[in-house]
């Protein structure tokens, strides 16, 4: 996984809903002021519908931070904007299918399931500068206290 300091690619593409409206970007287009980045397996699900449930009610909060945050998975926009109307998230939804962002953190891991084994990335989350450069590093979520454990970090960054 990559270290704080360290800067990441992020002239990648992704497609991204937000406000109900899908478009393509480059990773990179995202990062127009710091940003926080949390990784999730699976929209409606019980462990990520808590971590998008806190991300969306202390949304606010890291707006008026100046951060931007990004909840990205492997499910599609179509998926994604039903599942912003759902609990109300007006952040920036990232399907990423082929795990770019995993890819560029150096975040994929093994992972069991229903006794099979297969990669994934991990549920981590990551305050990146607008030039890719990763300011801190959440490297196992609390689902529970996402945007409690996302404000500590962002605080203790000043």
């Amino acid at each position: 996984m990559v270290d704080t300091g360290e800067k990441i690619d992020i002239n990648f593409p992704l497609k991204v809903v937000k406000n109900g409206q899908e478009e393509e970007v480059t990773f990179s287009e995202l990062l127009d002021r710091p940003t926080v980045v949390s990784v999730y397996m699976k929209n409606n699900t019980s462990g990520c519908d808590l971590q998008n449930q806190s991300l969306a009610e202390y949304y606010p909060e890291f707006d008026k931070k100046g951060y931007n945050v990004v909840a990205i998975s492997k499910d599609g926009c179509r998926s994604h904007i039903n599942y912003a109307e759902k609990l109300n998230i007006s952040y920036w939804l990232a399907s990423d299918p082929d795990y770019k962002f995993a890819k560029a953190t150096d975040s994929i891991v093994e992972k069991k399931m229903y006794g099979k084994t297969f990669n994934a990335p991990s549920r981590s989350a990551y305050v990146i500068d607008t030039d890719g450069t990763v300011l801190g590093v959440i490297p196992k979520v609390n689902t529970k206290a996402h945007a409690d454990e996302l404000l500590e970090l962002i605080n203790s960054l000043k």
